[in-house]
């Protein structure tokens, strides 16, 4: 197995919003905000090669949208997707399987193009893309909390496609869809999200997606202000930081700006951060 990290560019948000009810003295001493309260953040996706199989985890925000909605998230950055791949030598129609941890137009939007018509098709023309019936349903009937982010026209094409599959939910994991990858679903972000666990060269490298977007989402009271269920959130994560900690996964971090890596361990109070890396290196 072979693993790239894939960087389609930075985009801004609310620093108030990223952090929820913790006061920005505290947030803003691991993410400092411009003058506007905005701070940077990755949209950084993760590609999987295991033989003839090729899957890319997340696809960032692509380049579909019109101005008006791009103007609200300052894109910025000389990185993009396709530029990513083939740094590594790839192209999107190698990809064979596209993985989407949840549809939130800034991980899945790069899922869907325009074709010179203005027609919308799946971009990546040769994959399977993989969601979850649960997730599938929440974002298809959205709630008016979710509702801005869950954009018809990075879903609706991967249905009428015929190139959707959906993975079967069991407990908080599920079957498994790719080889030495095994799913984690939590659902206080959003209902069903998926955290895929990659078994790579004796370690296990989790894609944290929106769980844990950064280094400074680690203490537990720092959840985001998007979390349709916080409280969720806030006992999934300690569950998972304690898990983190006691067997030595690394984070694969997807929004964090400095930092690709992380890993935890156990201080005197809690779980914290033990080492945070700003490449890909393994």
């Amino acid at each position: 197995m072979k693993l790239y990290s894939i960087e389609t560019g930075r985009f801004k948000l609310d620093g108030g919003a990223m952090f929820g009810v913790v006061p920005k003295s505290i947030w803003s001493r691991s993410n400092v905000p411009d003058e506007n309260n905005l701070c940077s953040w990755a949209m950084r996706c993760l590609l999987v090669e295991e033989g003839n199989r090729l899957m890319l985890i997340d696809t960032g925000i692509g380049n579909k949208q019109d101005e008006k909605f791009l103007k609200h998230y300052y894109l910025h950055g000389d990185d993009t997707l396709d530029k990513s791949l083939a740094g590594h030598g790839f192209l999107r129609d190698d990809i064979t399987d596209v993985f989407l941890t949840h549809l939130h137009f800034d991980h899945c939007g790069g899922a869907i193009e325009r074709n010179n018509a203005g027609d919308l098709r799946p971009a990546f023309k040769n994959a399977t893309y993989w969601s979850n019936e649960r997730h599938w349903k929440w974002a298809t009937q959205p709630n008016q909390r979710e509702k801005a982010s869950f954009l018809k026209e990075n879903i609706l094409p991967l249905e009428e496609s015929g190139q959707l599959k959906f993975i079967e939910r069991v407990g908080d994991f599920s079957q498994r869809v790719f080889p030495g990858v095994d799913v984690l679903f939590v659902d206080g972000h959003t209902d069903s999200q998926m955290l895929p666990h990659i078994q790579y060269n004796g370690k296990t490298i989790v894609f944290m997606a929106d769980l844990l977007p950064s280094v400074g989402h680690i203490p537990l009271p720092f959840v985001m202000g998007y979390d349709t269920r916080p409280l969720i959130t806030m006992t999934e994560k300690e569950k998972f930081l304690k898990q983190a900690a006691d067997k030595g996964y690394v984070l694969f971090l997807e929004h964090d700006a400095e930092n690709v890596l992380c890993t935890l361990k156990h201080g005197e109070r809690r779980v914290e951060l033990d080492v945070a890396l700003p490449s890909f290196s393994l």
